[in-house]
């Protein structure tokens, strides 16, 4: 069974060891690297977690199947543009892949972003990760302007995606025969 959590103060350890475990497992998928986040303290990722679990605008979540954590993403309303959810940190392990965790991931985040009233969600995802792509796809993000290099010096290229959420138009009413 799948559940999906908002992150809390008292779980910075477990969000630290899942983060850095993500970053170890998926170089490739994120803008930091676990060298840079390894190095951070342990106040650091405390503050990190109470900053968000005292904010409107961030929400951080995790997965757990069964009795273990097993993904991550963390959806942010900008102050400049408190309309554009942000999703990123998007991960999943890949001993939970094919259980639907991503999909509930992102389906608690854009619901978080709807009841935040934002038009749309964006993120970037490395071209390398195709199954996050086709994920995406089916979940109606739209690619978005152009690749992009996934940090300085990288090779490895992004993709920014973009999901309207501004409410589908209502079906026109249906005509009877002239």
């Amino acid at each position: 069974m799948i559940s999906i959590r908002r992150l809390q103060p008292a779980d910075w350890r477990s969000y630290r060891d899942l983060r850095l475990r993500a970053l170890r497992e998926a170089p490739d998928a994120f803008g930091s690297t676990h060298d840079a986040e390894a190095a951070r303290p342990d106040a650091l990722w405390a503050a990190r977690l109470a900053e968000a679990a005292a904010s409107a605008h961030e929400c951080p979540l995790w997965a757990w199947h069964g009795p273990q954590p097993c993904g991550l993403v963390w959806a942010r309303l900008p102050a400049d543009e408190p309309r554009i959810a942000q999703l990123f940190q998007m991960w999943v392990d890949p001993q939970s892949r094919g259980l639907g965790v991503g999909r509930a991931l992102l389906d608690a985040a854009v619901a978080w972003a709807r009841r935040a009233e934002a038009k749309w969600v964006c993120l970037d995802v490395s071209t390398s990760q195709t199954a996050a792509l086709s994920l995406y796809r089916v979940c109606g993000f739209k690619e978005e302007g152009a690749l992009h290099p996934l940090r300085e010096g990288s090779a490895v290229m992004v993709q920014p995606m973009r999901l309207d959420l501004a409410p589908a138009a209502p079906l026109a009413p249906a005509r009877g025969p002239d």
